[in-house]
């Protein structure tokens, strides 16, 4: 009998995490609760913090629930220190509920989604649904509170049409995702309607006379009357929201050896959940309490996945914002950039064993193989022979290998938050963990992965500064 073992034990606590944060607003809480359990103090972007900055202290502060940034200031520091930064992004391709989301067809009570990123739309069809997100809820007092919320039972599903209605269903799969991919709520029963005054086909909207900050008549009140329940408020306590689909099917280790991780939102919650234990591991260390140069620092960042243009994405002032307030002059920021360096860490794309021929053949990462560098010329990627040199020093320092991937010329290449980062004139790398099914439902990683990343980022910020100091460029 075949005997599993129980998998590294970095790669079960990522389980609990990803399994927790359906929603960028979820991981960013998670995230923060795993930082002010190791002793990292909130401040806020409102404040004048940079005046109370205290060597060996360790601070974070988010934007708009779902943006994160923390960083560490090291015994020796000094206004023009190098920062060394994880980069990441905590949003992935899934569907979001309309503004105005009530919908009924031929018996069915249905919601209305937009598509959000360039996610494999057809793997969320016949999959188990429900709803997380935050929501505007008063508090009885005049004031408002934004509150996250997660359904943990099945809600929703967009079921498939059966192939003795479309013998060609195994043909190339297209979907039509305005009109053929509208999750079903329940049905339309008499005692769901009794208040209803229309059954048609396409509900048409009744609105009323209501003030204009009242979501009531966007949206079915037996959704309104879930969210309520699960939140303890009356459904007139809601006042917006903004909720999102997710698969219900927990992440698990799989494989004969636990090998994988099979489990949604790897890109890129893998990387953002190694990015924060390696900064929370760190300040327990020697090396945290020995440091006297760069400010270490994480980045985790929402809206990627649409190209960083907002103001909590990689394109926001968040990380210019984060040097200026610790280096204020135009002399003492340039020095401090200078010495900085940046590691953009998300996933990577693992050789698919069926599609081996999307590789170029020398540049075929795999699962638990290493960290994946990855370069373009077209500086689709920021990596240059600076950054890979310096990130390989730092994963030997750890015992670890590297892995290179660069694609095919006669393919496009995808991005990350690095090149536009790397326009503040940092130094910036690209890097990543290999997986299958980027974008799918359910994703597949490698389970030893998850501690090569952590052991990287470790390696940052234990070292950077040393290492840099032995690299002649200039």
């Amino acid at each position: 009998m075949m005997i599993h073992s129980a998998g590294p034990e970095a790669a079960k606590r990522f389980l609990t995490f990803v399994n927790a944060s359906p929603t960028p607003f979820h991981a960013v809480h998670n995230a923060s609760a795993r930082l002010e359990a190791a002793g990292f103090q909130k401040i806020r972007e409102t404040d004048d913090w940079e005046k109370a900055l205290r060597p060996q202290g360790k601070y974070y502060f988010t934007r708009n629930q779902s943006a994160l940034v923390a960083f560490t200031i090291p015994s020796g520091w000094k206004q023009g220190s190098g920062v060394s930064i994880v980069a990441t992004h905590v949003d992935s391709p899934n569907l979001k509920v309309r503004p105005i989301s009530k919908r009924s067809k031929v018996g069915y009570l249905q919601v209305g989604v937009e598509t959000y990123g360039g996610g494999i739309w057809h793997s969320w069809l016949d999959r188990d649904l429900s709803l997380a997100g935050r929501v505007i809820i008063s508090k009885g007092d005049g004031n408002f509170h934004s509150k996250l919320v997660k359904i943990d039972r099945p809600l929703l599903r967009i079921p498939t049409l059966a192939i003795h209605l479309d013998r060609s269903a195994n043909d190339a799969f297209k979907l039509n995702t305005e009109t053929e991919f509208v999750p079903i709520l329940g049905l339309i029963a008499d005692q769901l309607n009794q208040s209803r005054t229309s059954t048609n086909e396409d509900d048409e909207l009744q609105r009323d006379n209501s003030s204009a900050s009242s979501i009531q008549a966007n949206h079915h009140s037996e959704l309104l009357s879930c969210i309520a329940q699960e939140l303890g408020v009356t459904p007139g306590e809601i006042h917006d929201f903004e909720l999102s689909l997710y698969d219900t099917q927990p992440s698990v280790l799989g494989g004969l050896n636990n090998e994988f991780v099979f489990s949604p939102r790897l890109d890129n919650l893998m990387s953002s959940f190694c990015a924060v234990e390696a900064l929370a591991d760190h300040v327990s260390t020697p090396a945290f309490a020995s440091q006297k140069d760069n400010v270490n620092c994480i980045a985790l960042f929402n809206h990627e996945e649409i190209g960083s243009v907002s103001s909590s994405g990689a394109e926001s002032s968040l990380i210019p914002s984060l040097l200026e307030r610790l280096s204020p002059t135009p002399s003492l920021l340039g020095q401090s950039i200078a010495r900085s360096i940046l590691i953009s860490a998300d996933m990577g794309h693992a050789v698919h064993p069926n599609f081996a021929s999307k590789h170029e053949d020398k540049h075929r990462p795999v699962m638990n193989g290493g960290i994946v560098i990855k370069t373009n010329a077209k500086q689709r990627y920021a990596s240059d022979a600076i950054g890979t040199f310096l990130v390989k020093q730092l994963v030997e320092r750890k015992g670890g290998r590297v892995q290179e991937f660069e694609v095919r010329n006669d393919m496009p290449c995808g991005s990350t938050v690095g090149p536009m980062l790397s326009k503040n004139g940092l130094r910036t790398v690209d890097v990543g963990n290999a997986m299958l099914s980027m974008h799918s439902i359910r994703e597949t990683g490698g389970s030893h992965d998850v501690q090569y990343a952590i052991d990287l980022f470790s390696s940052l910020f234990e070292g950077f500064s040393e290492l840099d100091k032995s690299l002649a460029m200039d």
